[in-house]
Formats: structure tokens, C-alpha cells, sequence
């Protein structure tokens, strides 16, 4: 109980301030009564005394008073030197809380104001893959790892104002609120093994149970796994690889093809795949697949090759090469192989920026 009540800090606090107000005091009385042998002093009255040592201890020193005696000059040294040791302490503790203020806000600890971005937990060389992609189409990332070197690694390499990057334990879940994870539009869980993926993703679905997760699995097998934990995408390295390497062993022009659009166009004329969401105010709401894709082709050499519809069952269904007649809804995510510059035109009759919008 006593230990507890010593180890409490704003007990230290007073104790530290009882002490030194003793000693100063001790001090001026000290030289109060030094100096009252000497007739000629004026430090033989405590008012004279108080004002001597604070101009002393803030180093302002008028030089209007001064001991005569040598033990009030003793004491005038020791108050020169706690002056030295006060404003030394001062100037340190002030250098100390500006360098934590930096560090805390270097780490992430004072939060961010972003919403719909994508949140990455933890990183690697495939982490930097899939940002580069992200920042390539102008999305938000918020990356969360717990390595303080590899903060410094990722702002130097994205010096961009579209990036958030917080230090900490992954199973620490308070602190993704620092991240704004529950306005987050997906969350990548990018962890080194599926087992730890598998305990974060189990975590924050506890705690942020509307999160819409993402993963990608070395272990195939544990698919149905990570589906019952409530991750809502799952992508297979190795499946996806494999199916790519085999298209560029017998069909190297389609893996080259698929590899490009697969990828942000880097000009204006570089294309790629593009997801935009039906709103209201789509020019081509309620009509139907032929005649976008014609006007589309026609104005904006874009090709329609894909809808995503809601199904009766209230899942995303992706259709591709839609029937003629199918048309086309609200809510319906439209998908187009689009060069840069179309892509600026289509975004803006669409009223919409691609990709997925909760």
C-alpha cells in the first residue's frame, strides 16, 4: 500500500516541489544571516535576499546585490549553480516532450482523419506490390506495422498525402481506432503467416464487426476457414500465380495482356480495368447492355465487359458478356477496359470515382 502510494506520480510531484522549496529556503535564511555580519550588506533582510535569488536562479543578475561575506558568496554560488541545473532541467524537459510530440506523431499516435480508405496491417515486399497499385489509382491507405524502422521505410517511399502509417502491436485493437479502421472501406490483413491473419482478422471482427476484410492466403485449404471468420475476400497466391504462369507458357500475349490491364495505366494512353458504381445521376441507368457498350466504344473507347449485379439472394453476382438486353441498375458496378485520359471523362459523367463504395 505504501509502495503504491510513493510510485504515484503526482505524489512524487509534490514531494519534489516540498523538498526544493526546504532547500530554497534553507538557503536564503543561510544567507540572511551570513550577511548580517557585515554592516555594509544588503542581503541582510529576507526581501532583499528573495529578490537576490531570483534574479540569480533566471540568470538575469542586475549586479544591484551581492554578498560581502565568504559564506554568502559560497551560497550566492550555490544559488549561480542551481540556476545552471534549473534551466538545464527546464530547457531538457521541454527538448524531451517536443521530440516525444514528433516521435508520437511520427508513429501514428495522434490519429488520422481519413475515411473509406484501405487499411493494410502489416508489411512486406507483397504489401509494397499492392500500395503501389492503390496510390497508382489515388486511394487512401492507412498501414499499420509493428516494426518502428519500417516507418521510416514506407514514408520515404510514398511521400504522399494520401498515406497514414501507425506503429503498433497487431494485437493491440484500441489502437486501430487511431487509424480510423471502422471507416475504412476494406481491410488488407497482410500478415507474414495465414495463423496470425487468421487471430487478427477473428479479433477485429470481435470488436469491429461491420469491417469488410480482406486476405491473401498462402494455405488454400484454409479458405472455408477464413469464410467462417467473416473475411469477405479471399485471394490465393499461388492459385492465381500458377494460373498466370501457365497462360505465359502456352498463351504468352493473353498472361501479357491480362498482366497489363491488370495493373493502374501509367499515361494517357496506357490502359486497364476500371469499376465504376451505378448512382443515380449515370446517364446509362435503365438502359441496356448493347447500347452502352456501343456509346461507351463510340465516345470513349471503352469496352463494357463486365456487370456486377445484386442477386435474389443479396450477393454480388459478377456477369460477364452480358446478355444485349440486360439492363442496367442502380447500385449495378459497371466494368470497363479504359485508357488515363477516357478514364477522367468517364468518372465524371458517371459522378463517380471507380472502385468499390460502401
Amino acid at each position: 500500500m505504501l509502495n503504491n502510494f510513493f510510485s504515484n506520480k503526482k505524489v512524487k510531484l509534490g514531494l519534489l516541489i516540498f523538498w526544493v522549496v526546504i532547500i530554497y529556503q534553507t538557503l536564503i535564511t543561510a544567507l540572511v544571516e551570513v550577511e548580517k555580519i557585515s554592516p555594509q550588506s544588503t542581503l541582510s533582510d529576507y526581501k532583499n535576499a528573495y529578490w537576490y535569488s531570483v534574479v540569480t536562479l533566471t540568470t538575469v543578475g542586475y549586479g544591484d546585490l551581492f554578498p560581502l561575506t565568504t559564506h554568502g558568496r559560497i551560497i550566492g554560488g550555490v544559488f549561480v549553480l542551481l540556476s545552471m541545473i534549473f534551466y538545464a532541467t527546464v530547457i531538457g524537459g521541454v527538448s524531451s516532450i517536443i521530440v516525444n510530440i514528433k516521435e508520437n506523431k511520427k508513429l501514428g499516435y495522434e490519429g488520422t482523419n481519413f475515411s473509406n480508405h484501405i487499411v493494410m496491417i502489416g508489411w512486406n515486399d507483397f504489401g509494397s506490390l499492392v500500395a503501389d497499385q492503390l496510390f497508382g489509382v489515388g486511394k487512401k491507405i492507412g498501414i499499420v506495422t509493428d516494426s518502428k524502422t519500417t516507418v521510416d521505410f514506407i514514408k520515404d517511399k510514398y511521400q504522399t498525402k494520401d498515406l497514414f502509417v501507425l506503429f503498433n502491436d497487431y494485437k493491440n485493437i484500441d489502437f486501430y481506432k487511431k487509424i480510423n479502421i471502422e471507416l475504412s472501406s476494406m481491410v488488407f490483413i497482410n500478415q507474414t503467416s495465414d495463423t496470425d491473419k487468421l487471430v487478427t482478422a477473428l479479433n477485429l471482427k470481435k470488436h469491429f464487426p461491420n469491417l469488410k476484410l480482406s486476405v491473401a492466403l498462402h494455405n488454400s485449404e484454409l479458405k472455408e476457414t477464413f469464410i467462417a471468420a467473416g473475411v469477405e475476400q479471399i485471394i490465393l497466391q499461388h492459385e492465381i500465380s500458377s494460373k498466370l504462369l501457365a497462360s505465359y507458357i502456352f498463351e504468352p500475349d493473353v498472361a501479357d495482356y491480362a498482366e497489363s490491364i491488370m495493373s493502374f495505366a501509367t499515361s494517357d494512353d496506357d490502359f486497364d480495368i476500371k469499376q465504376f458504381k451505378v448512382v443515380a445521376e449515370n446517364p446509362y441507368l435503365h438502359k441496356n447492355y448493347e447500347e452502352v457498350f456501343f456509346n461507351l466504344k463510340m465516345k470513349y473507347n471503352g469496352v463494357l465487359i463486365g456487370i456486377s449485379k445484386i442477386n435474389k439472394d443479396g450477393e454480388r453476382e459478377l456477369i460477364k458478356n452480358p446478355a444485349l438486353d440486360l439492363k442496367i441498375e442502380l447500385g449495378d458496378y459497371l466494368i470497363i477496359i479504359l485508357n488515363g485520359k477516357a478514364h477522367q471523362h468517364v468518372s465524371k459523367i458517371f459522378n463517380v470515382e471507380e472502385g468499390l463504395i460502401q
